[in-house]
């Protein structure tokens, strides 16, 4: 979880790409822009079940650029779950949860710990969350207060996948956002890809059975629901780090123009190594994510709205991932 479901298929809809669009945008200038001090990271199972201790937190801190607020980090999301079928969460998943979140608030004051709450949904198979039943949409909101109660500052929703125009996704987020809301803390969620082109979405649906994008006036709805979106915008399928590039600052203009500027925006950075039919390591990287975020920025300035970018994964990047990250955009903050 935390960044996809990949579909072997999903190379038929790649390819359906305008992909001579991308390399034209990469050749763009890209903006002079840093941290705004808004970015977040994904962080796995092994904060909350005992395998990490306080100098491993220390070690993280410092890959980011430091403790205090010597690094453009606002949120870290942990990872709590995952939920069973029926939304329900065990909280014998996550023992050492209330010691993480105390751990990261004394050592980066102002950080953010959420909740990381997620499964798989049942919406291409006959496993994983119904999210249309009431009874499911009850269980993810008990599982989300235990999670506040233990002191985490939000949830970061992680729902996958979830096809563009569910209604019973809008039905949860509503739910939690009052729960969240009402308690002084953050609602995010990870959102898949925008179709960069109105008929691509459903194409690629009926030729693999996996529809891969939403589309812009669903992200919008979504958006409304939350305080934070999270764009999982890696396994695009692209080849070189140039249509990734511009790929990326494709996806970040089309989710700046559906969030509102009230919601935070952030775009995700690939730190993971993988090759498949979905991911190319190779083209994927952290320096080519981040030049598509500012070739975005150069064509759609922010002009003081909240945004940032979201590593994923700690347990999967290497020293060169947090490098780009640390040297390459985190530190210091500037703003645009």
């Amino acid at each position: 979880m935390g960044r996809r479901i990949t579909v072997p298929a999903l190379a038929v809809a790649v390819a359906l790409l305008p992909l001579g669009g991308l390399w034209a945008a990469d050749l763009g200038t890209p903006a002079d822009v840093r941290t705004r001090g808004h970015d977040a990271v994904w962080l796995g199972h092994a904060w909350v079940d005992g395998r990490k201790s306080e100098a491993d937190a220390v070690a993280l801190l410092a890959r980011l650029g430091g403790a205090g607020t010597g690094h453009g980090v606002r949120d870290i999301y942990v990872h709590v779950g995952p939920t069973g079928d029926d939304g329900s969460l065990d909280a014998s998943l996550h023992p050492r949860a209330a010691w993480a979140i105390a751990t990261f608030h004394r050592l980066a004051p102002g950080v953010r710990v959420q909740a990381w709450l997620g499964d798989v949904v049942a919406s291409e198979g006959p496993h994983g969350l119904d999210l249309a039943r009431p009874a499911t949409r009850a269980h993810l909101a008990a599982a989300a207060s235990s999670l506040l109660d233990l002191g985490f500052d939000g949830i970061n929703l992680d729902l996958e996948p979830v096809h563009s125009g569910d209604a019973g996704y809008l039905a949860v987020l509503d739910r939690l956002h009052a729960l969240t809301g009402a308690r002084g803390r953050v609602l995010s969620t990870a959102v898949p890809q925008t179709d960069p082109l109105p008929p691509l979405r459903a194409l690629a649906g009926a030729l693999t059975g996996h529809p891969k994008w939403w589309s812009q006036d669903y992200l919008a709805q979504v958006a409304r629901r939350v305080d934070q979106v999270d764009v999982m915008a890696y396994d695009s399928g692209m080849p070189t780090t140039a249509l990734f590039s511009g790929y990326i600052a494709q996806q970040t203009e089309l989710a700046l123009a559906a969030a509102p500027p009230s919601v935070d925006v952030l775009v995700g950075l690939p730190a993971y190594h993988e090759n498949n039919l979905g991911h190319h390591a190779s083209a994927e990287t952290v320096p080519a994510a981040l030049r598509g975020i500012r070739l975005a920025l150069a064509a759609v300035p922010l002009h003081g709205r909240s945004f940032g970018a979201a590593l994923y994964v700690d347990y999967a990047a290497t020293d060169a991932d947090w490098s780009a990250y640390r040297d390459g955009w985190g530190g210091s903050t500037l703003s645009r």
